[in-house]
């Protein structure tokens, strides 16, 4: 099946849960509502794509913090969240990327919302923890969303731009 033929089988399955894409790009890449992303990914993992393997999640960060580059920019800061798929059969591989605020509600603080993909394949359990740990992106439905790599009471994402490291933690001092 050509990237041609599964956009179109996409968007006459999905409409206008299907965003975007760029099937030129290195790695092809389609772009995923927030509210279809579950059930655009049950369909490529069931479907003909039989894309059974999620590889990683990441998240990019689109905040330029110099004041002169941000003037220069055509986008809005944003966080696209990135989904690296694979077929095992076929060796088929897919990016699926979704747009999300870097705020909820535009509240500097309160994370964005995605529904999370572990029903879909488990492997999400510990991808999705590490986003949320690094990058501050919420997935709901996800049976254990709690930090993975910093403590517990650790404050700030620090994959996010704009993350501030701090001077100390629990009277220990890091710079």
């Amino acid at each position: 099946m050509s990237g041609e033929q599964l956009i179109d089988i996409l968007k006459k399955a999905f409409g206008d849960k299907i965003t975007g894409q760029n099937l030129e790009a290195i790695d092809p890449w389609i772009e995923v509502s927030p509210d279809g992303l579950v059930e655009v990914c049950k369909f490529l993992r069931d479907g003909d794509t039989k894309l059974n393997f999620l590889n990683s999640i990441c998240v990019v960060d689109y905040l330029e913090t110099d004041e002169k580059k941000a003037k220069k920019v055509t986008w809005e800061p944003h966080l696209e969240v990135v989904y690296h798929l694979s077929s095992i059969s076929s060796k088929l591989t897919l990016v699926l990327k979704v747009m999300l605020p870097r705020w909820k509600d535009d509240e500097p603080g309160n994370i964005p919302e995605i529904p999370s993909v572990f029903p879909v394949w488990s492997t999400a359990d510990w991808h999705e923890r590490e986003v949320y740990d690094l990058s501050g992106v919420r997935f709901t439905g996800h049976p254990n969303m709690r930090r993975i790599l910093c403590p517990e009471d650790w404050v700030g994402y620090p994959l996010r731009k704009d993350y501030e490291m701090p001077l100390e933690y629990h009277g220990v001092r890091g710079r």
